[in-house]
């Protein structure tokens, strides 16, 4: 069975499943979801301006070659390496020493003010963090903040503004399928190693290191491989249409099936931890799957089919609140049609915290109702049995 990789080095514990920002179900075939950054070794014991957002049909319209596209952006890519401890173990006999691991990602440069872009899952737990520019300047960097629901990280280095070569990032909503795209990263330990490809899909969900969804990944075939993530997925003309995050593969190396994050949603987390607030993501708390007759998002009617370790509606969610029970099928939101559990994630995905929506819902009996629910504020972690 194929599996979902994340391009850290190759140690990501497995994540089984999708349950999503709202605890749901996706109902296909199960995924295993590990980093494609690298683990090369181990070893012992001003506000910040947002990034300017261009439209990404000026890859369509007139695309760059690869080699342009390279020497525009290679200077604000960069190469990161993360050290994290693990603690040993004081069991008598079965004592463990501790443990010191060195991790290998990428990131991009987002502003002059020394803010880099790159995956959460290549700087999570990490005691110390390195930055190394393209023209040899290493820095040390502090990890400003991170939101593991979407994959995205901000670490900060102090360095002469001339070092930092910020990317502009495209928008990401305008990526098309065939659209050519470069990816630049440190695939197993080789920094600015570079790839091409096209766009393969759009739209695509894909499961976040605290087991929500992220809907909107872009898929492509450019060959991304552990040491990638965190690193630019660009378009044509060169901007940025998201972080490379994951792949699916048999062999923890690139099947021609990676998944870069959104752009839109990077630029609008990073932005918020500059800014120095908390990252929110609206939470309803069910668990979904596809009903089996007809469309919409199906409650699912028992907990072991879904993972879900809180059962179908979390006690005292906002779904709870409202009345949800399973069984019951949302058809729409907000008069949005929902053919299945990822429509509904997309869509909710696009509320906030506190905004009330009005949910079309089938029960078992086939009545239906309208509900409205007010949204909560995801918690950290999605409960499932994996």
């Amino acid at each position: 069975m194929s599996r979902l990789i994340k391009v850290l080095p190759v140690i990501g514990g497995a994540v089984a499943g999708a349950i999503v920002a709202l605890l749901i179900s996706n109902g296909g075939s199960t995924k295993t979801i590990t980093e494609v950054q690298s683990s090369p070794s181990s070893v012992s014991s001003v506000p910040a301006a947002s990034t300017t957002t261009t439209s990404s049909s000026s890859a369509r319209s007139g695309a760059m070659t690869i080699n342009a596209i390279y020497k525009k952006d290679s200077p604000g890519v960069v190469d990161i390496t993360a050290v994290s401890t693990t603690p040993g173990t004081n069991q008598g006999f079965f004592s463990t020493p501790s443990q010191t691991t060195e991790d290998e990602g990428a990131g991009v440069v987002f502003n002059k003010q020394g803010d880099i872009l790159t995956d959460e899952h290549v700087v999570a737990g990490a005691k110390s963090v390195t930055v190394h520019f393209q023209d040899g300047v290493n820095a040390k960097a502090q990890v400003l903040g991170s939101d593991a629901s979407s994959d995205v990280a901000v670490v900060k280095v102090s360095v002469n503004p001339d070092v930092l070569h910020p990317i502009p990032f495209a928008n990401s909503n305008d990526a098309a399928v065939g659209d050519p795209v470069v990816a630049i990263g440190s695939p197993f330990g080789l920094p600015e190693t570079t790839t091409a490809g096209i766009v393969s899909a759009v739209n695509r969900n894909i499961t976040a290191p605290n087991n929500y969804t992220i809907p909107g990944a872009i898929q492509t075939d450019a060959a991304i491989n552990p040491g990638n993530s965190g690193g630019p997925l660009l378009d044509g003309a060169g901007d940025v249409l998201g972080l490379n995050d994951q792949i699916e593969t048999n062999s923890d190396s690139n099947a021609g099936v990676g998944f870069a994050t959104p752009g839109n949603e990077d630029v609008k987390v990073a932005d918020t931890i500059i800014d120095g607030k908390p990252v929110e993501h609206a939470y309803v708390g069910v668990c979904l799957e596809p009903p089996t007759n007809g469309t919409g998002a199906e409650i699912t009617p028992s907990s072991a089919s879904s993972g879900c370790t809180t059962g179908p509606v979390v006690a005292g969610s906002p779904a709870a609140k409202a009345g949800l029970v399973a069984g019951d099928t949302i058809t729409k939101v907000d008069g949005k049609a929902i053919n299945d559990p990822d429509d509904f994630i997309s869509v909710i995905s696009g509320d906030k915290p506190g905004d009330v929506v009005t949910m079309t819902v089938r029960a078992p009996s086939g009545k239906v109702k309208q509900v409205k629910v007010t949204l909560g504020n995801r918690p950290a972690t999605a409960p499932t049995e994996s």
